[in-house]
């Protein structure tokens, strides 16, 4: 496993919730930042967050220069100015802290569904991490008060829609009017005013002062924290998949000189050897390694060209990550605060385009992932290219066996594809023109999610046809190791499809499985 594993947040006794919070990691945030399997961590497992002595250094030094800059009458956007265009507008020293307070009120111009509570943990815990590390200004009480209520399971009710990437501003800005204790907030299961979810955790509302309400919402918390989530499920994805191409091989009985060590190593391309052997460490044991086991020379391109696309995933999962990192360990704030200096820069960290690329590729990646596991898994339906039964049917042409999954597989196949299709280029100028280039960061990371929460179906239909191929080719005693789990696991759910049967559950049951770790 890349990553630890996928567990939702499911209803839980009183008893069970209290054992889970006492035995729950404490994730310490203090020199080192945060990983991406931290949040995930923290926003799925209920980890709990501390901020190390370092850290609060950080946070007070940035905190320090803010305070004595403004009693000096210097000019600092967002502190003594307007927003955006509004920047021309001095604030009167009176309309300071007012100010702060109308920012998040301005700024909680979210719309849609509400966002699941693992992505508004996500994003609390991307905005902690941004603030200590000092780029930020914000005062510790504040910092604190995210924390606590992050801790506490304090969730607001965030709209999902909204936010063009050149910061998070619209769920920010939901996020600090909730803390406030305005609007709605999901506490212990149940959605409520947020002043009514505030005093049932036991905490204050947060009590904005100079650059605290511009300091929560200047940043890409959405964009960053689902990114770490949708980081954690890839990674269980690419095991799962492997493990379904591993299994439809010995159904196949495909050849396995697609995985050849000396045959990669001749054009190492991006993760393909590292895919070829995490393939043959699958097939250790496989009757396919013999001489002439195989059916042909040359199979399918969906089963030959395994190591490549799948090599060309796993290289786009590793530049996505290490941009999620940059997000998640540094400052993208406008200004940055920089103590070191004592400078508070206006400057452009918030823009996510090396960011949205990363992700973009990712989902492309993936749709061609996609289109892989479609056409093997139609292969092995056909009688004229697996030489089994036609749609795998046990009874031949008198039942219609799998035929009609082929219509979800190409479904869900198209969906992949649209949404692989780029949207962060050429957004519309905003702010009176003066904010006109944006990355469209977190609907991109939205539809990479989406991307992979369908290619999971795909990979559950892989793994309920690859089984029943291997049962009708009649080879479950020559599979290798990895397949041999596999098919368990696979049976464990699913039974053989002796007659027709309804099968939306069966594609459910694995793909929830898909979504969690390898065994």
């Amino acid at each position: 496993m890349l990553h630890p594993p996928v567990s939702g947040r499911n209803a839980v006794t009183p008893i069970m919730e209290w054992t889970q919070k006492m035995t729950a990691r404490v994730v310490v945030l203090d020199a080192n930042p945060l990983g991406t399997a931290d949040v995930a961590d923290i926003a799925r497992r209920d980890a709990r967050l501390v901020l190390g002595e370092t850290a609060m250094q950080r946070i007070r030094a940035s905190r320090a220069l803010i305070e004595h800059l403004t009693q000096l009458g210097k000019p600092l956007y967002g502190v003594t100015t307007g927003l955006g265009a509004c920047v021309d507008t001095p604030l009167a020293e009176a309309d300071l802290i007012a100010f702060q307070h109308s920012v998040p009120l301005s700024h909680s111009m979210g719309a849609g569904p509400a966002l699941p509570v693992e992505a508004v943990r996500a994003l609390m815990t991307a905005r902690i991490s941004g603030m200590a590390a000092g780029g930020t200004g914000a005062s510790e009480r504040v910092i604190l008060g995210l924390l606590a209520a992050l801790n506490a399971g304090v969730h607001p009710v965030i709209p999902s829609w909204g936010s063009i990437g050149a910061a998070d501003l619209a769920p920010l800005g939901h996020l600090a009017r909730a803390l406030r204790g305005e609007g709605e907030t999901e506490y212990q299961g149940k959605v409520m005013h947020s002043a009514e979810a505030l005093a049932l955790a036991g905490l204050e509302p947060l009590d904005l002062r100079e650059k605290d309400g511009h300091a929560i919402i200047v940043a890409n918390s959405l964009s960053t924290g689902t990114a770490c989530l949708a980081l954690e499920d890839v990674a269980c994805l690419i095991d799962w998949s492997l493990a379904a191409v591993a299994l439809n091989y010995e159904a196949f009985r495909a050849s396995l000189k697609a995985i050849d060590e000396d045959a990669l190593a001749a054009r190492p391309a991006s993760g393909q050897c590292e895919i070829g052997a995490r393939l043959r460490t699958e097939l250790a044991g496989s009757g396919l390694w013999k001489e002439n086991a195989a059916r042909r020379i040359q199979d399918p391109l969906s089963f030959r060209c395994v190591p490549q696309v799948w090599g060309g995933s796993l290289h786009a999962f590793e530049q996505a990550r290490l941009a999620t990192e940059i997000e998640l360990s540094h400052s993208g704030d406008n200004p940055v605060i920089l103590p070191a200096v004592e400078q508070v820069v206006s400057n452009g960290n918030f823009d996510l385009t090396a960011f949205t690329l990363a992700w973009e590729q990712l989902g492309q990646a993936l749709a061609h992932c996609a289109v892989g596991t479609a056409n093997r898994s139609l292969k092995l339906m056909s009688p004229t290219v697996a030489e089994l039964p036609r749609f795998l049917s046990a009874r031949g042409g008198s039942r219609q066996g799998y035929a009609e999954l082929q219509k979800p597989v190409a479904a869900l196949e198209a969906e992949i594809r649209h949404l692989a299709n780029p949207m962060s280029l050429s957004p519309l100028a905003v702010s009176d023109g003066v904010e006109d280039q944006s990355s469209m960061a977190p609907r991109v990371v939205a539809k990479t999610a989406g991307i992979i929460e369908r290619l999971r179906y795909l990979v559950a239909m892989e793994l309920i046809f690859a089984a029943t191929g291997v049962e009708l080719r009649g080879v479950l005693d020559t599979m290798g190791e990895g397949p041999r789990r596999t098919y368990a696991a696979v049976r464990a759910l699913v039974a053989p499809l002796d007659d027709d049967r309804e099968m939306s559950a069966d594609m459910a049951r694995v793909a929830h499985m898909v979504a969690g770790p390898r065994f």
